[in-house]
């Protein structure tokens, strides 16, 4: 059974770098996250949420924070303005979870222990709605992370359990992606060509 497990691990750990180096390489990148931007963007028209928790974008990752930016000032314009905050993901080293931090364009930023940027000093924030970024993903709304298992610890301790949502390019689709038994789906998936999930 361990080195089932071993195997596993080594095919995972191998589809991550492919499909990292995959993205880092699209010629097209530039094009299909405008496309998403826009998926994004009306995806968020109709949705009650005033707190979001997304991501500093890594790796030739989706960049949300364009179009949560756009969002936040949205609900300044509304008849009954709304305050919106976004949320940017800071590790707990000790626990190895994350919290959320409010960001805003030109907030002081640090790198967490990762060399991620992190807010600097902002207050946290608890949101409802959780965008997360996918290296992949598969059928049924499950995602294929970094592997640190920093998102399923979070989620597991979040209450309300906010409404999840999976961001990438079409090109990260892996059909045969098969869930772990600790893999939690996601409740939406969104990608460069619309609503992948739930079909």
């Amino acid at each position: 059974m361990d080195s089932l497990k071993r195997d596993l691990a080594a095919e995972k750990k191998a589809l991550r770098q492919r499909l990292i180096a995959e993205r880092q390489a699209l010629p097209d990148r530039l094009e299909r996250a405008e496309a998403l931007q826009r998926v994004l963007r009306i995806w968020l028209v109709d949705r009650p949420d005033t707190v979001i928790g997304a991501y500093w974008p890594i790796k030739g990752e989706f960049d949300p924070l364009p179009a949560l930016h756009r969002w936040k000032e949205d609900g300044e314009l509304l008849d009954e303005p709304q305050r919106r905050r976004i949320g940017l993901p800071v590790v707990n080293k000790q626990h190895k979870t994350l919290t959320f931090h409010a960001w805003y364009p030109g907030c002081p930023m640090e790198e967490d222990a990762y060399g991620i940027p992190k807010p600097k000093d902002t207050e946290v924030v608890v949101p409802t709605l959780l965008f997360v970024p996918c290296v992949g993903y598969g059928p049924g709304g499950y995602r294929l992370g970094y592997g640190g298992g920093f998102y399923d610890r979070t989620l597991a301790t979040l209450e309300p359990k906010p409404f999840t949502v999976g961001l990438g390019f079409a090109t990260g689709f892996v059909e045969d992606l098969e869930p772990e038994p600790h893999d939690v789906p996601l409740d939406a998936i969104l990608n460069d060509h619309g609503v992948v999930w739930p079909v």
